[in-house]
């Protein structure tokens, strides 16, 4: 119980293949029973406060991706969700999805099956297996621009693809990326990724509509069997410790506009740690749909506390 005076979130953490996930379960604003993404302008612009507090320091960290549970509009949902982190807010998280049905399945909230999810960029569908594996059908994706090239003080030029996959991703193309992808060269991998994302935006290289390209995501040979091996840089300038879902889905469709994937064939996406997810995707009306499937492990319960006379009570921005 909080004294009184004081604030208390009740939060579920987890990780899926490495990559940390905080579901805010009770103590969150009221955002009403709209469309989630009104809901999540509303807590944009009125409450990002919750985002500040519950994924920066001192509580969170720059890798914790955060997501705030909600009521679904359509009662055919099982949830909706609206994912966050350091620095702003995600329209889709595959990672996230997977935390949020393991969760609801440690809160005995769900069974093994299909369940739906509202999220602010469409409904996805989901199926938790009996083995505890989680399956996300994705949102629709798809290459925007193919070989797109930017120069890169320090590094040179750069070509990769603009795709979409519930976020914008630029996957870098060429095979000789300067570092290594492996765990003992991530900051050199973060520095390169960051001056890749920063040259992006200097040269006006957009998604559709002008969207900011704020995924950067590099590929290579894994030398442990998957298909291929990432790098992932997110938004907030943090690298993703999974295989990243929507990074795997903008990936599928890159292979399928270059015909080196059919739908119904599996790809073994590995992580910069090796932990892997499977994807597959599938066609309807012309639309590419992935499936990603991975696996999310319950690390905490815990109750947030706020004591408003704490300098950093709304996380250290």
């Amino acid at each position: 119980m909080a004294p009184k005076g004081w604030k208390a979130i009740r939060v579920l953490d987890s990780h899926t293949a490495g990559e940390p996930t905080r579901l805010v379960l009770d103590g969150g604003p009221d955002l009403g029973g709209g469309p989630l993404a009104e809901r999540l302008e509303l807590l944009r612009s009125d409450y990002d406060w919750l985002r500040s507090a519950v994924v920066n320091e001192p509580r969170g960290s720059d890798v914790i991706v955060g997501g705030l549970l909600c009521e679904p509009m359509d009662r055919n949902c099982t949830a909706g969700i609206i994912f966050f982190n350091n620095v702003g807010y995600l329209g889709m998280c595959g990672h996230g999805t997977i935390g949020l049905v393991a969760s609801l399945a440690y809160l005995g909230r769900i069974q093994p099956g299909a369940h739906r999810i509202e999220t602010p960029v469409g409904e996805v569908s989901t199926t938790l297996h009996a083995n505890g594996e989680v399956t996300v059908a994705n949102v629709a994706s798809y290459r925007h621009a193919h070989n797109v090239t930017v120069e890169v003080p320090g590094y040179g030029s750069v070509t990769g693809d603009v795709a979409w996959g519930g976020n914008w991703f630029f996957l870098v193309t060429a095979h000789t990326h300067p570092y290594a992808l492996e765990r003992a060269q991530v900051e050199e991998l973060t520095a390169y990724t960051w001056a890749i994302r920063r040259a992006l935006a200097r040269a006006g290289v957009t998604g559709a509509d002008g969207a900011e390209i704020d995924h950067i995501e590099l590929y290579g040979p894994s030398p442990k069997g998957a298909n291929s091996k990432n790098f992932v840089l997110c938004p907030g300038g943090a690298y993703d410790r999974s295989p990243c879902g929507t990074g795997t889905s903008a990936k599928l469709a890159c292979l399928q506009a270059d015909g080196r994937l059919r739908e119904g064939e599996s790809w073994r996406q590995a992580s910069i740690l090796d932990t892997e997810f499977r994807g597959a995707f599938t066609l309807r009306e012309g639309r590419l749909y992935p499936e990603i499937t991975g696996r999310a492990w319950i690390t905490a319960e815990a109750e947030l506390l706020f004591d408003p006379a704490d300098p950093f009570c709304q996380g250290i921005r």
